[in-house]
């Protein structure tokens, strides 16, 4: 039985699951800044596995805004939640989103977006 317990550990690490970007919509703003809608899919569990966050990155990975969740949304799968007042530098025609959840962290992989011209 105590052989059981490290081989326990290391399995759970594979149990959990990112969070999925299911969708982004995004409006313009202002001149430079828009909105990001992200909708998210993650089996929260509560406070000790939610997907807690999402963030809008430039291509080279530089953070440009950042969507905090405060709680788990254990009965809202999918769920969206959006941003506004992001500035976007000039000439930027592609962003990238990238969800976060506790206690996992960033996931590894982005979700590319163009952004709108109007």
């Amino acid at each position: 039985m105590k052989h059981l317990i490290p081989l326990l550990l290391l399995a759970t690490p594979a149990l959990a699951e990112e969070p999925v970007i299911e969708n982004v919509d995004i409006a313009k703003t202002g001149t430079d800044t828009y909105r990001f809608s992200v909708t998210i899919s993650h089996p929260d569990t509560g406070w000790d596995h939610y997907a807690d966050g999402w963030r809008v990155l430039d291509m080279e990975g530089n953070e440009l805004g950042m969507r905090v969740l405060h709680h788990p949304h254990v009965d809202e799968q999918p769920f969206t939640r959006s941003l506004s007042g992001v500035t976007i530098p000039a000439g930027t025609t592609r962003v990238q989103i990238q969800a976060r959840d506790l206690p996992a962290g960033w996931n590894e992989g982005t979700t590319t977006v163009t952004l709108p011209t109007e």
